[in-house]
C-alpha cells in the first residue's frame, strides 16, 4: 500500500523500496509497484555510492529528485526520500514520475509522510510488509491516537495537510486527501494529495454551489460516505464528471467544524470502490471534530506568519541596482520551521563616482520587533551611506542607533565600499562573518579580518579593512543561518561554503565569456546552485538566511583622467582646458559647454572658499562624472541667494546642469562631485538608477 501512495500522491509510473544492508550497506530492492522485471534487475542491488536517486537520498538524509529517465520506462525523473529509522537510515522510498518538473513541496511531504508510515511499519513488524487493505480496529485506534498527538503540535495549515495524509489515509487504506475552507462563499483548496495536477487546478477557488456534496455536508454539518462512482452519480448527477476525473472509486466528505461555524470540509478518497463501518463512520465523524480545531488554529497562525513575512519582505530590497561596478544577486530564505520570523537583511547602494557599498546583517532574535528594527537599521544604514561616510564611522553611528533602541538589542553587520578605480574593497565587520572572493581562475579566498563585537555591544571605534581585488572577483557575503545550517558550527560553515563555491563556479564557468552582461546573467543560476548544495533540505532549517553574491567589475584605465591644478584663479581656466582636451577624445563634444560651466563653478569654490591642493578628475561611465579635490574639510551647502547678492548662486546652477550632485570627505581634505547623463547615442549600456539616484540632487545637500 506505501508504494501505491507513493505513486499515486505524485502521479507515477511506478515505486520502488531498497532497504539498506546491515554489514556492508548496500541498498537491495525489497519492494516494487507498477515496474517491469528489467527495472527490478537494474536497481536490484544499489552501491550508496552510486549516482541513483535512492543512494542520493540515503547520503543525503533528505528529499532527492533528479531529472532523466533512470530505469527506461518514460519517466521524466525519480524523487526519492530515506526511510529514517532511529539508528540511522533503513531504506530509501523512490517514485519514478512523469511530470516536467521536480514535485512541488506538498507532494513532497506527503511522500515524506509516506516514508514515516512505513519506517514506523518496518519497525514494529520486521517480517510483515507496509499494511494490505484495512487496518484492524486496535491499529486504527493506535493511529488515531497519533493523530490526536500530530494535530496537537501542528502549526501551520500544511501541518494539519501532513498529520492527516500520514495518520488518516494509511490504516484506512485511503490513497486521496483534499482539504478545502470556506472563505466569501468559495471553496479554497489548502492542501490536496494521491491526485493529478490537472484535477488539483480543477478544485482551487471555485463557488461552494458549484460543488453540492461539499454544499450539503457543509450546510448539514453531517459527513457524507459515498462507495462507489455509481452512488456518486446517481446522487450527484451533476458532479458524475468530476468523479470521473478524480480516478477515485469511493469518498468520505466530512465537514470541518471550529467555534459553531463550518469552516470547511475533508475529502478522504479511495481506488477501489468500498463500504464504511458503522465504526469507521464513527470515528471519522469525531475525528473531523479534532481536524476542524486544528486547522482553525493553524490558519490563524498562517494569517499572522503570513503578515510578518510580508512585512519582512517589504524592508527588503525589491530588486538590486544593476551599477557600472557590480551586479548582484542575492536570496532571502525564511526559516523552514519555527515561530516568528527573523530579522537578516541586505543592500546594494549606489555612491558617487561608480563607488558601490554592500551591507548585509543580522539582528539578533526572531519575531515583528526584530523584523521591524532591522528595518529602520537599514534605512538608517541608506541615509548615513548617501553621507559618503567610510565604513568604521559608518557603523560607529549605527552602532550609538541600536545603543538608543534598548539594553536588549543586538545585530551583526557588515559594510564595505567598492571603488573601481582603485579596486580597494573598503569594508568593516561588527559580529559578522567576513566575505568569500571568488577570484578569475576560481580559486575562493577567505580573507583572515578580525571582527569587531556586534552592534549594540561593542565599543567603537571599529576597524577599518582594505583588500585590493583583482580584475574581476566575486564577492559573497551572507549570514549565519546560511553558514550553521548544516554543521551548526561556523568555521565550518565557512569552510563548507568555500568548497561549495569552488565546485558552483566551476560547474557554471563563471569567467569563461567576456560579455559581461551574459555572465552577470548566472549570477541568480550561481546563488540557486549554491543554495541547493549548502541547503538541501530548506523546510528543515530554524533560522533565515541571506546569501549576497556580487560581481566587481573595474573601471577602465581609459575612462579615468585625473589633472592637478594650482591654487590660485588660474585654476578654472586651466580646468576648462583641461575638459575641452579629454571630451573631444572621448567623443563627447555635446558636453563640453555644461562641463566646462561645472568645472568653473566647482574649482572657482574651491579657490575662494577652500584651499589646495587642488585636483580635477574626470570619469566616463554610464554618466559624466566631474571631480574636483581640495585640502578643505568645509562642507559646501546650497544658500538662497537675495535679488540683490552678487554671489552664492554657484552651487544653485551646479544642481540644476547635473543630474546629481553632492560632496564627500576625505582623511586629507574633500571631493565635490557632479554626474551629467551621457548622450544617449554615447550610452555604453541602459541606465538602471536605483530609488536613490532619481531623488533630486538638492534634497541631499
Amino acid at each position: 500500500m506505501a508504494l501505491q501512495q507513493a505513486t499515486s500522491c505524485l502521479d507515477g509510473l511506478g515505486a520502488t523500496l531498497h532497504r539498506c544492508g546491515s554489514v556492508d550497506g548496500r541498498l537491495r530492492l525489497a519492494a516494487t509497484g507498477g515496474l517491469g522485471s528489467a527495472s527490478r534487475e537494474a536497481w536490484a542491488e544499489l552501491s550508496s555510492e552510486q549516482d541513483v536517486a535512492p543512494a542520493w537520498a540515503v547520503r543525503r538524509g533528505a528529499f532527492v529528485w533528479m531529472a532523466g529517465d533512470s530505469l527506461g520506462v518514460g519517466a521524466t525523473g525519480t524523487a526519492a526520500v530515506p526511510l529514517q529509522g532511529a539508528d540511522g537510515p533503513m531504506g530509501a522510498l523512490s517514485v519514478l514520475t512523469s511530470g516536467t518538473a521536480e514535485p512541488e513541496d506538498v507532494r513532497q511531504s506527503f511522500l515524506r509522510a509516506v516514508a514515516a508510515w512505513t519506517v514506523a511499519r518496518l519497525q514494529s513488524t520486521s517480517d510483515i510488509p507496509p499494511g494490505h487493505g484495512r487496518a484492524t480496529g486496535a491499529e486504527q485506534t493506535v493511529r488515531m491516537s497519533e493523530l490526536t498527538a500530530a494535530l496537537a503540535e501542528a502549526l501551520t495549515s500544511r501541518d494539519v495537510v501532513e498529520a492527516v495524509a500520514m495518520h488518516i489515509l494509511p490504516p484506512l487504506g485511503a490513497d486521496g486527501l483534499g482539504i478545502d475552507v470556506l472563505e466569501a462563499n468559495r471553496l479554497r483548496l489548502v492542501g490536496i494529495v494521491g491526485h493529478p495536477p490537472g484535477f488539483t487546478r480543477r478544485l482551487d477557488d471555485r463557488p461552494l454551489s458549484s460543488h453540492p456534496v461539499v454544499a450539503d455536508v457543509l450546510r448539514t454539518r453531517t459527513p457524507a460516505f459515498i462507495g462507489s462512482t455509481r452512488e456518486f452519480q446517481r446522487r450527484y448527477p451533476h458532479m458524475g464528471d468530476v468523479a470521473i476525473a478524480s480516478t477515485k472509486n469511493a469518498w468520505a466528505f466530512l465537514p470541518l467544524i471550529a467555534s459553531g461555524r463550518a469552516m470547511g470540509c475533508c475529502v478522504l478518497s479511495f481506488g477501489r470502490p468500498r463500504s464504511f463501518s458503522d465504526e469507521e463512520r464513527t470515528l471519522l465523524t469525531a475525528l473531523s471534530g479534532m481536524v476542524g480545531q486544528a486547522l482553525d488554529r493553524a490558519r490563524l497562525y498562517d494569517l499572522e506568519h503570513t503578515r510578518a513575512q510580508g512585512l519582512q519582505r517589504d524592508l527588503l530590497p525589491r530588486e538590486l541596482p544593476c551599477l557600472p561596478a557590480v551586479r548582484a544577486s542575492a536570496r532571502y530564505l525564511p526559516a523552514g520551521r519555527g515561530e516568528q520570523v527573523g530579522g537578516d537583511w541586505y543592500d546594494v547602494i549606489q555612491l558617487s563616482a561608480d563607488r558601490v557599498a554592500m551591507v548585509i546583517g543580522d539582528v539578533m532574535g526572531h519575531g515583528i520587533t526584530e523584523a521591524a528594527t532591522m528595518g529602520r537599521l537599514r534605512t538608517a544604514v541608506r541615509t548615513l551611506a548617501d553621507l559618503e561616510l567610510p565604513p568604521d564611522e559608518l557603523l560607529s553611528r549605527l552602532n550609538d542607533i541600536v545603543h538608543e533602541l534598548g539594553e536588549d538589542y543586538y545585530a551583526t553587520c557588515l559594510y564595505s565600499v567598492f571603488d573601481p578605480v582603485s579596486r580597494i574593497l573598503s569594508l568593516s565587520l561588527a559580529g559578522h562573518p567576513p566575505p568569500l572572493i571568488v577570484h578569475h581562475d576560481g580559486t575562493v579566498h577567505r580573507p583572515d579580518l578580525a571582527t569587531d563585537p556586534p552592534l549594540g555591544a561593542a565599543d567603537p571605534p571599529f576597524a577599518l579593512h582594505e583588500l585590493r581585488l583583482p580584475q574581476e572577483s566575486l564577492l559573497v557575503f551572507c549570514t549565519d543561518g546560511l553558514l550553521e545550517a548544516a554543521t551548526g558550527d561556523l568555521d565550518q560553515g565557512l569552510d563548507q561554503l568555500q568548497q561549495t563555491l569552488a565546485r558552483s563556479v566551476a560547474r557554471t564557468s563563471y569567467f569563461s565569456t567576456g560579455d559581461r552582461d551574459a555572465a552577470t546573467g548566472r549570477l541568480d543560476d550561481l546563488c540557486d546552485l549554491v543554495l541547493s548544495a549548502v541547503l538541501p533540505d530548506r523546510e528543515q532549517t530554524d533560522d533565515d538566511a541571506v546569501l549576497l553574491i556580487a560581481r566587481t567589475m573595474p573601471t577602465a584605465a581609459g575612462d579615468v583622467a585625473t589633472y592637478p591644478l594650482p591654487d590660485d584663479p588660474r585654476a578654472a581656466a586651466q580646468a576648462r582646458e583641461h575638459v575641452r582636451g579629454q571630451l573631444a577624445v572621448w567623443g563627447l563634444d555635446d558636453l563640453v559647454v555644461t562641463t566646462e560651466l561645472l568645472v568653473s563653478e566647482l574649482v572657482g569654490n574651491v579657490v575662494r572658499h577652500a584651499r589646495g591642493p587642488v585636483r580635477l578628475r574626470l570619469l566616463r561611465s554610464r554618466s559624466l562624472i566631474c571631480e574636483v579635490y581640495d585640502g578643505s574639510l568645509a562642507t559646501p551647502r546650497i544658500r538662497r541667494a537675495a535679488y540683490t547678492d552678487e554671489g552664492g548662486r554657484g552651487l544653485q546652477l551646479v544642481a540644476a546642469l547635473s543630474h546629481r550632485w553632492g560632496a564627500r570627505h576625505l582623511s586629507d581634505g574633500k571631493c565635490i562631485w557632479a554626474e551629467q547623463h551621457l548622450p544617449r547615442a554615447e550610452e555604453p549600456a541602459p541606465v538602471v538608477l536605483t530609488e536613490e539616484a532619481r531623488r533630486p540632487a538638492t534634497a541631499r545637500t
